[in-house]
This record gives C-alpha cells, structure tokens and sequence, in this order.
C-alpha cells in the first residue's frame, strides 16, 4: 500500500515543459533524493523528465572525496549540485557559434562608411554587399546580426543614430467621413494602382520648415511602382508655387503620368486643371496620410536632410537635388536591392518605347 502512495505521489507531480534546462534548484532536490536511496527512474518521474536526463546530470555532478578511518584513506563519489551547477554554467558561456566580429572588420568599416555619408540603413548596404558579390559570404554578417552589433554597442553606430529605429510607433487611423475632397475621391481610383505593377502612378506632397509663417517649402513626387522621388524646393506652400513646379516635372515625365494622388492641402486645390490632359488626378481622404503611404515615407527619408523646425529659407535648389540623389540611389529591399534610380530609368525607357511603338 506504501508503494503504490509513493508512485501516485511521484505520478503526481505536473508535467516539465519540454527542452528546459535543469535549474540549481532541482539539482538541489536531485542530491537530496539520490541521498534518500531514490533511483533515477524515479527522480525522473518526480521532475518531469527524461531519466536519462538525471543520469547525465548525476555524472556532472562527480566529485571525489577522501575520508581517513585509522590513518587510511577511503576515496568515495558523491553527487554534488553545486559542481554541477558550475560545470553547467561554464558549458553554457561555451556554446553557441562563436563572434564572427573580428573577420568581417573590412564589411563593418564599409557599413559605416554607407551609414555615415549615404544615410544607408543597415539593411541596404547588407543587400547591396551581397547582391554585387562585394564580400565573400564568409567576410560579411547579415542583416539581424548586424543589428545585434548595433545593440550590444560594437560599433560606433549606436541606436539613436537610426532615425527609424526610435521613431517607430503603434499609429490608430482614425476615418473623417464628412471632411469635403478638392475633386475626385481616391475611392474611385483604378485598383490597378494598388498593385504597383503598372508604371506611371504618382503620389505628391510638400514638406514644410516652419510653421509659423510664409517661407519656402519643398515638393515631393513619388512614383509608386519605383519609390522614385522627385524633390523640388518652390516658394511657398500655395497653389501657384505648386502650379509653377509642375509645368517643369510634368514637361519632363508628363508623357508617362498615368494618376496622382493628392491630399487635400491649399497648394493643390489646382492640381487637377493643372494635369487636364496630362494625368487623372485623385485626392485622399483628409487626416489619412496612410493612403499616401509611399510618399509620406520618403518624406520621412528626407527629414534628415531638412530637419523640422528649420527654415527652408536657407536650402538651396541644390541642396534639394543632393537630397532628391541620395534618396534615388539607396537600394531598396522591396526592389531586389537595386536602386530607385536604377528601375526608374528601366521603366522610363520602356514606357516610352511602348508609346513610341
């Protein structure tokens, strides 16, 4: 009756979850049951797991001692949990793949190079290393490992240096159903442009310096398909600055414009008579910059560049073209790690030989 107590009481015990270490607390409760004349069967079944498990751990834990009876000496073995414990943690700072850090030092000084004067994500210059085969596989890490350097402050590139990083939060879009749109609604854009397998859709917008005030602005131009961008810094943020600008962006691309989509700012209440005949002009709903995403991400791309605050009064159309350069040749995860720029021109060349054909 005794027996068949124990084994409910050693049935008892709730099930370990699979593939968790030992803790030193349950080596301590090994060492007082193997003391009891417990087998290890049966420690087994009171922990939860594999005896073969209790079996290695009992061989960890070997030490000999010496005990003297009259003046001689009698060696012994006993389990002792705190030399397995510190066999165990030893092992563990042991394992794992060692630091691949020192061999990819010439990959780390080109990320920091890109990083630095380029603004490349380490992403990009990941993808770009490997897509043009510029290291060895052996000489370079990827992209979470180099992140993982970034953490554990390996480099000089810490986290506030990546602007993404620290600015990514849970946003809640909130619909305005009643706010009135300049002209057509987005609604009734072609669902083919969702895709983004069609060339020519544009998305606009302005990025401003100050708020307070009348100063210049800068005007963005996205194309969907590509993420190319145009930026072009115009006198202020008003429809006719707007107007001005898009005579000369629509007199180099106006033959490939298929759609733009708008919000429902001041500057563009023209926009639509402006691209009569040229493109379909369409206009999201207010406070909804999600359906502008594209755009409103490389704007994002741009503030670093032209921070907020800062009066664009004292940017340059130079300046605007350094930016707009930089943007258009960062390759890009989404485009196989070729650069805007570099689709751009493909998908240019091609729309214009279809109709030329």
């Amino acid at each position: 009756m005794k027996e068949v107590f124990v084994l409910m009481q050693e049935q008892s015990i709730t099930p370990r979850p699979k593939g968790h270490h030992l803790s030193e607390i349950e080596r301590g409760q090994i060492a007082a049951w193997h003391v009891e004349g417990c087998s290890a069967r049966q420690i087994a079944i009171r922990l939860g797991v594999c005896h073969q498990t209790v079996n290695n751990e009992l061989k960890r834990g070997r030490v000999t001692q010496v005990k003297r009876v009259n003046n001689q000496k009698h060696y012994f073995e006993i389990y002792s949990p705190e030399a397995a414990q510190n066999r165990y943690e030893i092992k563990r700072q042991n394992c794992g793949r060692p630091l691949k850090f020192s061999q990819v030092t010439a990959f780390l000084a080109y990320f920091d190079d890109k990083f630095c004067h380029e603004g490349w994500s380490p992403d990009a210059a990941v993808g770009y290393a490997r897509k043009h085969r510029l290291f060895k596989p052996a000489k370079m890490v990827c992209t979470k490992t180099l992140y993982n350097y970034i953490d554990a402050q390996l480099l000089e590139i810490r986290n506030l240096d990546l602007l993404e990083k620290t600015k990514r939060r849970t946003t809640q879009h909130h619909s305005h159903q009643h706010q009135r749109l300049l002209g057509r609604s987005i609604e009734e854009r072609p669902k083919r442009v969702e895709t983004r397998h069609e060339f020519g859709h544009f998305e606009i917008d302005t990025v401003i310096g100050k708020r307070a005030g009348s100063e210049s602005v800068l005007l963005t131009f996205t194309e969907r398909k590509t993420r190319y961008e145009i930026v072009r810094l115009i006198e202020g943020k008003d429809a006719e600055s707007v107007a001005y600008a898009m005579q000369n962006i629509t007199a180099e691309f106006g033959d490939v414009m298929r759609t733009v989509t708008a919000d429902n700012g001041t500057e563009f209440t023209t926009l639509t008579a402006e691209l009569e005949g040229v493109a379909e002009t369409y206009y999201a709903h207010p406070y909804s910059s999600a359906e502008r995403a594209t755009n409103e991400v490389h704007n994002r791309i741009l503030r670093r560049y032209f921070p907020k605050g800062q009066s664009l009064d004292l940017a340059t159309p130079s300046l605007a073209r350094q930016a707009e350069s930089r943007l258009n040749h960062l390759p890009r995860r989404l485009l196989k790690f070729c650069t805007p720029a570099e689709v751009f021109r493909k998908e240019l060349a091609r729309a214009r030989k279809g109709r030329a054909a």
